[in-house]
């Protein structure tokens, strides 16, 4: 990959809101060249969409998030991905991830409520044929996601006090 798309891409990365003139004028290139490398890297699917990241936890909306651990058995000729595949069909799934270590995938699903998770393990993720074991973890609370930080410590005032 050309250095000029990483820049567009970081550009991006970071504030998806960019237009093509923006991108352009930080990179001393022109507007259509941007236009067209944004073009060729969508169709590429190296841009696979654009993201807003919010603070859920700022709004009224209630809903859990669980990261579960998923030992699969890997099917002949497919590997891994089929599995990953019937899994990140699933509506409540929002990533699947092949890992290293103890455990094949990593299934980051979001619900309404923890009983709603439970289900979504025990009727349908469970029981895949291919899926040997999982270990559920809730997120508690996100600090840090995608790279923003959601939100800032209070700093302590460091400065001494002095008194006449």
């Amino acid at each position: 990959m050309s250095d000029t798309r990483e820049d567009i891409l970081e550009l991006l990365e970071n504030n998806s809101r960019l237009l093509p003139e923006d991108i352009a004028l930080r990179l001393g290139l022109s507007a259509a060249y941007v236009s067209e490398e944004l073009g060729r890297m969508c169709d590429e699917q190296i841009i696979c969409g654009y993201n807003t990241l919010i603070n859920w936890d700022k709004t009224g909306r209630d809903f859990v998030t669980a990261l579960i651990e998923v030992k699969v058995t890997p099917q002949r000729g497919l590997g891994f991905d089929k599995i990953a595949e019937r899994i990140y069909m699933f509506d409540q799934v929002k990533a699947v991830y092949l890992m290293s270590g103890g455990f094949d995938l990593t299934v980051i699903i979001e619900g309404s409520n923890i009983k709603e998770v439970a289900f979504f393990i025990s009727g349908k993720l469970a029981p895949m044929e291919s899926v040997l074991s999982t270990a559920t973890h809730f997120v508690l609370k996100k600090y840090k996601d995608y790279g923003i930080i959601l939100e800032k410590q209070a700093k302590d005032d460091e400065r001494m006090i002095v008194s006449p």
